[in-house]
């Protein structure tokens, strides 16, 4: 058993029912998540026959690094394998005094949307939380940021689950793996150094508010059905006035943490006056922020980024209207790991079998959405723009 898979109230149980006391847990827990350890004869605050039973039975297994691609621009991506040989694609992107991590939710997608590259890719599977946890784990062990450091010290100061996958539709296991990444007697990051981006899994808003209250980003995109249609399939089952009003109930949207509004630029499809001004009216009322993005091109793409003096007229419409827009610069393009580029390639079932794999995942993911069991976002996100 992967212990990274656990909760923090797992670990206590699955402590408690060998005899152990819950102290034991939160000893445990410090070594995984605070220390960073990989292995459990270092855990020296453990009994000696505590730590050979957990040697014998459990794991601390993280994903597999396969390839790691630098940019000219100091972007990283790797390419990760899990223990089945499925793969998915983890981003940093550096700033001067700190860096955001894009991480992975899904192998593949299940959004097909027009503009993105992880869209092409049959879905898989959703990760699960030790998979998910330990692609943040892989990149504190190669940034050796262990023991956990302060704010002021840390290289990956941000998480932005926009990476392979929509996060809503594995939103239980999104959820406890960063529940485990935010406990403050681990790796403790902030709340407000977490993004999630969705394409718009509506019925899930109202969950992601109550028990998670990471900060949210919509891969909004368009400003009117049809488009939205057009470009994002979800849009049939969840319109924008469905979207917008979900917005607006958000729990916690404020002034104070407001909502970003992804908009990806596409010239002569989304990036007319027209446009901008159907947009400040679709948003009206809703404490929220909005990222432009230029298009990023990958092979086969059926679209072409509007012109830089295009994008500067619609950020200048918007800021008139008093929002926050900058146009963001994309990061990583010479590697492809920009904002809707994301996408493993090493894939191992044939093509044949990985539709139908898909095929059926794709229904698995919009059940897990529904009850709760991606740039990169599939979505497509700030997090490598």
């Amino acid at each position: 058993m992967n212990l990274i898979n656990l909760t923090k109230n797992e670990v206590k149980t699955f402590l408690t029912e060998q005899g152990e006391s819950p102290f034991r847990a939160k000893q445990l827990w410090h070594w995984i998540y605070h220390q960073g350890a990989t292995d459990f004869s270092r855990m020296t605050s453990l009994g000696a026959a505590l730590r050979e039973r957990l040697a014998e039975t459990c794991t601390l297994a993280r994903p597999e690094i396969v390839r790691t691609q630098t940019s000219e621009d100091g972007t990283v991506k790797w390419l990760l394998r899990f223990s089945d040989g499925r793969e998915a694609e983890m981003v940093y992107i550096p700033e001067t005094d700190r860096g955001a991590l894009c991480i992975s939710s899904q192998v593949g997608c299940t959004l097909d949307c027009r503009f993105c590259h992880t869209g092409t890719q049959p879905f898989l599977r959703n990760l699960t939380v030790a998979e998910i946890v330990g692609q943040f784990l892989v990149a504190r062990d190669l940034f050796g940021e262990w023991p956990t450091p302060t704010d002021e010290a840390r290289k990956l100061s941000n998480i932005v689950v926009m990476g392979m996958g929509e996060p809503l539709h594995n939103f239980d296991n999104v959820r406890d793996a960063l529940n485990i990444l935010m406990d403050d007697e681990g790796t403790a990051l902030s709340r407000r150094r977490i993004t999630l981006s969705t394409a718009g899994v509506v019925p899930m808003f109202g969950r992601c508010g109550t028990e998670l209250g990471v900060r949210l980003a919509i891969s909004l995109h368009a400003a009117t059905d049809e488009i939205r249609d057009a470009i994002m399939p979800i849009n049939k089952k969840y319109p924008l006035a469905e979207l917008m009003a979900a917005c607006r109930a958000y729990p916690g949207a404020r002034n104070a943490r407001r909502i970003t509004f992804e908009y990806l630029l596409l010239d002569g499809i989304n990036d007319s006056d027209a446009d901008a001004r159907e947009l400040i009216r679709l948003v009206r009322g809703i404490p929220c922020k909005f990222n432009l993005l230029p298009f990023n091109a990958w092979p086969g793409a059926p679209y072409q980024p509007s012109s830089e003096a295009r994008m500067e007229r619609f950020a200048a419409l918007l800021n008139d209207a008093g929002f926050t827009s900058p146009i963001r610069q994309p990061r990583g393009r010479d590697i492809l790991a920009a904002c809707g580029q994301l996408r493993s390639e090493s894939m191992r079932e044939s093509l044949r079998e990985a539709g139908q794999t898909g095929e059926t995942g794709t229904e698995n993911a919009e059940g897990a959405g529904a009850g709760g069991a991606t740039d990169a976002t599939g979505p497509c996100g700030p997090a490598a723009s």
